[in-house]
């Protein structure tokens, strides 16, 4: 284990709560270390999952190559993705997500991180085992329970060394495609997301803006709502 200093003067807190989705700000001109990721895994691993049975495995990816491919294929997806909210849209349905000038600024982000991606000095991919597409709610639950707490675990610990990651679902649209560029065996490993890792243009993030504890919190049980699906993102409907 290396000696990588921390950032100075954050508290535990303070990592807990400026831990943020980076895109923008990740500086794609410095190396990254293999070493401080390898740290963070460590830290990462220590993160409560199933049983300690430790079923996932993680592709940590710096050569230059590799990640033109991988940004390849997650250009494609979003591509897919676009497509389907499109489709969606014109079906009627109603999108999930708000609209307005913070929305646009993280569409911009996304943005400017798709084009990018191949310059991000590592991308990790963690899996797990097993296929859970038609899997029961229960194994469902313990098969992600076990590998997302390590997934959080890992960038707090980016934040504690001055780097930033961004949480990326985009590519599972084409999980089979980034399967093969990895070498993945998808008959019997699931992806769990990409996350490009970089060290961060300055380390001052702040608290993001989040819904009101009394919305989001019930005690005791589910408050008696006519149309709760219509609050999200911690705004109603008008």
């Amino acid at each position: 284990m290396t000696n990588q200093s921390p950032v100075t003067g954050l508290t535990a807190e303070e990592v807990l709560t400026t831990t943020r989705t980076v895109r923008r700000r990740l500086d794609l001109g410095r190396p990254v270390e293999r070493e401080v990721v390898e740290d963070c895994l460590r830290i990462a691993f220590q993160a409560p999952n199933g049983s300690n049975v430790q079923s996932y495995r993680w592709i940590v990816v710096d050569d230059p190559a590799t990640r033109r491919a991988m940004a390849e294929v997650y250009r494609a997806a979003l591509g897919d993705q676009l497509a389907a909210s499109e489709r969606a849209r014109a079906a009627g349905a109603r999108s999930v997500y708000p609209t307005g000038a913070a929305q646009d600024r993280i569409s911009r982000s996304v943005t400017h991180l798709v084009d990018h991606m191949h310059e991000v000095p590592v991308l990790v991919v963690p899996t797990f085992t097993g296929r859970f597409d038609a899997a029961g709610m229960f194994d469902q639950a313990s098969a992600w329970g076990s590998v997302l707490p390590a997934v959080w675990n890992f960038m707090l610990a980016l934040r504690t060394r001055g780097l930033g990651s961004a949480w990326t679902t985009l590519h599972l649209h084409r999980e089979r495609e980034m399967a093969e560029v990895l070498g993945i065996p998808h008959e019997h490993t699931t992806q769990a997301g990409l996350f490009p890792v970089a060290y961060t243009l300055g380390t001052d993030f702040r608290p993001g803006p989040r819904a009101d504890l009394e919305r989001l919190v019930h005690w005791n049980r589910w408050p008696n709502e006519d149309r709760p699906e219509a609050v999200a993102f911690g705004h109603k409907e008008g």
